[in-house]
């Protein structure tokens, strides 16, 4: 299964979610952000590679979809609900985020 997480800059919360997705439930992950200045900005090939794609806050699935509309059409998007006030790794962002990845990936692995 292969997991594409998705936030604002690809710095915080969607490395996070990949890195701990990959060791903890060992999917393939990739993660990019939706803004222009984005460390790794979201690409149609970021969304034709991933079979699961994780937004962190539901303004992101909206800009997700405008961008991407037609690319979305048999995927799976989903919002984990992370809001945007953690540091990469941050031990509160981990807890809160696997509580959100396996109720995720659970029905999926």
């Amino acid at each position: 299964m292969k997991v594409l997480f998705i936030c604002g800059k690809a710095r915080m919360r969607s490395p996070t979610a990949a890195d701990l997705a990959a060791g903890r439930f060992g999917v393939e992950t990739d993660f990019a952000g939706l803004s222009r200045d984005a460390d790794e900005r979201v690409s149609v090939e970021h969304i034709e590679w991933a079979d699961i794609i994780a937004v962190m806050e539901k303004r992101q699935k909206a800009k997700l979809s405008s961008q991407f509309g037609s690319h979305l059409a048999n995927k799976k998007v989903a919002v984990l609900g992370v809001p945007d006030k953690f540091g990469y790794m941050e031990p509160a962002l981990l807890e809160l985020l696997e509580s959100k990845l396996r109720k995720l990936l659970k029905a999926r692995l």
